[in-house]
């Protein structure tokens, strides 16, 4: 990974992807916790479909200098530092998981530079009246917020502990430690009969995203246990959702909220996909209608 110094002095450590340098990019935002390592899956699906991956890591993660207190809408500023670096001017830009909510600000809170935005198991407002955020959630996800809601001093210690178990783990040891939010499709595709890279790749951008603390995970907890800074309703370039009705990681009603408040969002609502398995079969698919929105 290379590292761009921001205007405010801060490091952002990304990478961009294989392929083509006249290629229209794709910025992709991780989940949580993770980093801007690369994902084998999503770069081979991407070419297919005539996109370059750039990915980075978010404040706090990796190689990326932590900023504290910060809200979702606040990567707007460093996706347009980054896309400038690149002297990119328009791009599409997509998320998953934790990575959601951080694509939609991106598309909100940049429309002149992004084209269209993909939502992948993201994570919908914890403070919408409509959207009980925590229902369906496995039990390690329950404690994680519970322990956001009550603030870092609370949450560091419980995700230090956490980390410890992710930081050198295999993809087998991934499964064993995430029990309670994996059914049994999100542990057949870390493990990975597909040849896919999907438990190596997942394993690796733990590692990063860990190797010097917790801080990014932190911030992205408490970043979601509060306001984002954005309406998802501003969003007003082609927004595309997906979600799975298996996910213990975050339930359907996330993604089923986010298809019918994102303004024109098409949604995909899934029957027996998870949170990782979603992507298996559908990566192609995805990135196809992310790309036609740049013409």
């Amino acid at each position: 990974m290379e590292n761009l110094t921001l205007p405010d002095g801060r490091l952002l450590a990304y990478d961009l992807g294989p392929g083509d340098a006249s290629l229209p990019v794709a910025v992709a935002h991780h989940g949580t916790p993770g980093a801007g390592t690369r994902d084998r899956h999503l770069d081979g699906a991407a070419a297919a479909v005539g996109l370059r991956v750039v990915t980075f890591s978010r404040a706090g993660y990796g190689g990326s200098t932590r900023r504290p207190g910060r809200s979702v809408a606040d990567v707007a500023d460093d996706v347009a530092a980054l896309l400038d670096h690149l002297g990119v001017e328009r791009c599409v830009t997509l998320g998953s998981s934790g990575g959601g909510p951080h694509a939609l600000a991106t598309a909100a809170l940049l429309p002149h530079r992004v084209a269209g935005v993909l939502s992948i198991a993201g994570v919908g407002p914890w403070d919408a009246a409509d959207l009980d955020f925590l229902t369906g959630m496995g039990e390690d996800n329950l404690e994680e917020f519970g322990l956001a809601v009550d603030g870092e001093d609370a949450l560091r210690p419980w995700l230090q502990a956490q980390a410890e178990a992710l930081r050198e783990a295999t993809p087998a040891q991934i499964v064993d430690s995430m029990t309670s939010l994996l059914p049994q499709v999100d542990r057949d595709a870390i493990l990975d009969p597909r040849g896919a890279g999907v438990g190596e790749d997942l394993a690796a951008s733990f590692a990063e995203a860990l190797r010097l603390g917790v801080d990014g995970w932190v911030d992205d907890d408490l970043a979601f246990t509060r306001a984002w800074g954005f309406d998802p309703a501003d969003v007003r370039v082609p927004a595309f959702v997906w979600q799975g009705d298996a996910d213990l990681m975050v339930p359907a009603g996330h993604g089923a909220w986010l298809a019918s408040h994102v303004p024109g969002a098409t949604g995909h609502l899934l029957v027996g996909e998870g949170h990782l398995s979603i992507e298996l079969g559908h990566t192609e698919q995805m990135l196809g209608e992310l790309r036609a929105t740049l013409g």
